[in-house]
């Protein structure tokens, strides 16, 4: 079987009128499939955008996470951890909510603009979206992508709002196509 066709049984299943639980399940169970990606909202950071004086350079100037903020982002890396998920690769957007979110949950994150923030900045949309979706829908052999995120960039790619701390598992088929497997809860 080919982790395309198992990826798309596994949406199935998961939609197929199963509980929240075992539709959970189905989508760890994807994951532990090669090449897969894990696109993560950043955890709790209070305030809804990022006052005007903000500056990427300066995390004293941004919203930045609560300790129930890194208290979830340390539990999202032990749940991947005892499930024994493979991440290879972690990117993050570079504002410091997302760079600590991924460094607590993974241990280590990349900087990568294009999962910078789009809320308020629709003039970066179309070139941000086209860049995630040339490395998303880019198959992988070996462990998973992990893409960390702010909610308004996951939506423009993936079309799935999520919560905070709230993650989307995509299988990349080439060419800068995916299919969404489904959503993991915040822990």
């Amino acid at each position: 079987m080919t982790p395309v066709w198992l990826a798309s049984l596994f949406l199935f299943l998961a939609s197929a009128g199963g509980t929240d639980a075992e539709a959970t399940e189905a989508v760890w169970r994807a994951l532990r499939m090669p090449g897969a990606v894990v696109v993560v909202r950043h955890s709790y950071a209070p305030g809804g955008f990022d006052p005007p004086h903000s500056r990427l350079d300066d995390c004293s100037t941004q919203r930045n996470l609560t300790d129930e903020g890194r208290r979830a982002a340390r539990q999202l890396g032990e749940a991947f951890r005892a499930r024994r998920i493979v991440v290879d690769r972690v990117l993050s957007s570079p504002w410091c909510r997302c760079l600590e979110t991924a460094r607590l949950a993974f241990g280590v994150a990349e900087p990568w603009p294009p999962l910078g923030n789009l809320f308020g900045r629709p003039e970066a949309r179309d070139e941000q979206v086209r860049q995630m979706r040339a490395l998303v829908g880019e198959p992988r052999t070996g462990g998973n992508l992990v893409l960390v995120s702010h909610g308004s960039t996951i939506s423009a790619l993936t079309g799935v709002s999520l919560g905070t701390a709230e993650s989307v598992a995509v299988t990349p088929h080439g060419d800068g196509r995916f299919t969404v497997v489904g959503r993991l809860s915040a822990p």
